[in-house]
């Protein structure tokens, strides 16, 4: 299981939209500047910057004074069985995008953006070899 940290504008904002529009799970929101959701193998780590309001701990700015900001093009996948039609929910719930769907080598990609503009890749595979669970057990068979 791996763990990606989010830097967030709003944690109980990102909460709801990883609750309600991607199935995330929340395991615990100890702190209002923290909470930890779980999908699958996918433990999703939200936090917002530091301010006056705390003393932070992984968001706090670097030694060089660079705050960590919310944004940017890297991202995490999530594999789908229906991207058009997870889309157009998506769309049809407010939720803003970075892409239109894009056709590629081994699936289809649409990026969309959490509140606070983090990408989340939705993938739907469109060869079989492109499908998560089949590389994995691929790769653990030999």
């Amino acid at each position: 299981m791996a763990t990606v940290r989010y830097i967030v504008n709003d944690v109980d904002a990102s909460l709801a939209f990883y609750r309600e529009h991607l199935a995330f799970r929340e395991v615990m929101h100890p702190a209002p500047q923290f909470a930890l959701l779980v999908r699958d193998d996918l433990r999703l780590a939200i936090v917002s910057p530091v301010d006056a309001g705390h003393r932070g701990g992984g968001s706090r700015p670097m030694p060089d004074g660079t705050r960590q900001e919310p944004g940017g093009w890297n991202r995490f996948a999530l594999e789908v069985d229906d991207l058009d039609g997870m889309v157009d929910r998506l769309a049809a719930a407010g939720v803003t995008f970075r892409s239109g769907i894009i056709d590629g080598v081994g699936g289809r990609q649409a990026l969309v953006q959490d509140p606070s503009g983090n990408l989340i890749e939705l993938f739907q595979p469109t060869i079989p070899q492109a499908r998560e669970r089949a590389a994995f057990e691929e790769r653990r068979q030999e």
